[in-house]
């Protein structure tokens, strides 16, 4: 499939996730927003991948909804916001909500902006490298309006929530080791993209399986009970202990040669 605004290279079972929109700051047009839900859905299908990359280029990661662009056809709002159920992830949802569904660690490497939709998108990695320069903020209310790209759902997880209303209330633009303070960001370094190739290829090193069954246990019990928790934890391990990659992944914690690499198993 032919992009445009979103580049996609896979190294090593690397990821390489590039939001490509550098003249309008990356900001988010319609067509945008499809091209990342259908590189996600790609991206879920490759049961050999091992970690995600999602960064933007040239400097910036997004500077948000390009609003003007997205109101230019009556339409692309009602596309953008249309589920036929309330609970369900519409398209402006699923390109922040579905990096947490990807079975692989999703690491965001953030440089320049990261406002409103950027921001939003930003949270559904799993873990955000930014840069010392970089400049965060959840900015919907600025121009009236509430976060409703799903990014709330990991939001939550990240921040306290008299936090969370501080910033999504106020719009304030953070510097990036403030940012780090609130917990809106896991790491500031000199250079994140050499960061995050660091981190992906130390989480290559691990067993896809027991990756994927931790992102899955955390996202799925994080906010809930004790009991939800333990459960979870018994079938995940049985799972793991079942699976031939536990075996695989002893190997290489030995220093004995992986020969044996199997596909990830099926944890979504």
């Amino acid at each position: 499939m032919a992009r445009k605004f979103v580049q996609l290279k896979i190294n090593q079972q690397v990821a390489h996730v590039v939001l490509n929109r550098p003249d309008k700051f990356n900001a988010l047009n319609f067509e945008m927003f499809r091209e990342i839900d259908a590189v996600i859905s790609e991206l879920k299908k490759d049961r050999t991948l091992k970690a995600v990359i999602l960064s933007g280029s040239e400097g910036n990661f997004s500077s948000g909804l390009d609003v003007k662009s997205v109101i230019s056809s009556p339409t692309q709002p009602l596309k953008l916001l249309f589920k036929w159920l309330p609970g369900n992830a519409n398209l402006a949802q699923r390109v922040s909500v579905g990096w947490r569904r990807l079975p692989v660690p999703v690491i965001a490497v953030i440089e320049g902006c990261c406002f409103g939709g950027g921001m939003q998108i930003a949270l559904g990695a799993d873990i955000r490298i930014a840069s010392k320069e970089a400049k965060l903020s959840i900015m919907e209310a600025k121009w009236g309006l509430v976060p409703d790209m799903a990014g709330l759902v990991s939001l939550r997880e990240v921040v306290s929530r008299d936090q969370a209303m501080l910033l999504t209330m106020t719009a304030e633009i953070l510097a990036a080791p403030e940012a780090l303070k609130k917990g809106l960001v896991t790491e500031v370094v000199e250079s994140p993209i050499e960061r995050a190739s660091e981190l992906a290829s130390q989480l290559s090193k691990t067993s896809p399986d027991a990756n994927a069954a931790i992102k899955h246990s955390i996202n799925r019990s994080w906010t809930t009970s004790v009991r939800s928790l333990l459960s979870r934890e018994s079938i995940s391990q049985i799972k793991l202990l079942l699976g031939k990659n536990r075996i695989v992944a002893a190997k290489r914690q030995t220093g004995e040669p992986d020969k044996a690499y199997k596909v990830r198993q099926s944890w979504w």
